[in-house]
């Protein structure tokens, strides 16, 4: 009867984990995703956000939270969550990134850090795509609702490549947008 507990117990656990593993998004760390890029290549998206942004905290809320997204992002891509006004350095492809004018303790706004403005990033929230080396396809800024982030994060995925030229693949998206029937 023990047995049987212990057993019950371990399959409901593990359906709970996998219910919970489903239901967000799996955030990792730049770090993470280039060591996970070695294994298993893969498109990235990185929410650059801040805390006092409100825009950033409805993507949060509104966008990030639908199933149908949560599920093609986690399936598709690497996602990263980078708070603009982090502190700390930061190291992507090999280079080191600081945020020299945060301020500890500052409410509010603080200063930005280095590697939101290397990535393009002008505004929040915006989000930066990049292509299986990690390297930028492009950022967009703007709240984006589920089905505004569901063309262009399926476009990405299956259309872009970086082996076409920019002039060619600017109408091939205006075709893919203008066709595009979302269901999320």
């Amino acid at each position: 009867m023990r047995n049987i507990l212990v057993i019950a117990v371990v399959i409901w656990s593990s359906m709970f984990n996998l219910n919970a593993q489903s239901s967000s998004i799996n955030w990792m760390t730049i770090e993470e995703v280039t060591e996970a890029q070695k294994d298993e290549p893969r498109k990235v998206m990185m929410d650059v956000y801040t805390k006092w942004c409100g825009p950033c905290k409805m993507m949060m809320a509104n966008t990030f939270t639908n199933p149908e997204l949560i599920k093609y992002v986690n399936e598709n891509y690497y996602a990263v969550k980078l708070n603009a006004e982090h502190p700390d350095p930061i190291t992507f492809r090999g280079e080191e990134y600081s945020n020299p004018t945060y301020v500890p303790n500052k409410p509010g706004r603080n200063g930005v850090h280095e590697l939101s403005r290397a990535l393009g990033v002008n505004a929040y929230p915006t989000i930066v795509y990049f292509d299986e080396d990690f390297t930028i396809i492009t950022p967009i800024s703007g709240y984006k609702q589920p089905r505004q982030l569901q063309v262009l994060l399926t476009f990405f995925n299956e259309v872009y490549s970086s082996e076409i030229p920019s002039e060619k693949m600017q109408p091939m998206w205006d075709k893919y947008n203008e066709t595009f029937v979302g269901t999320w």
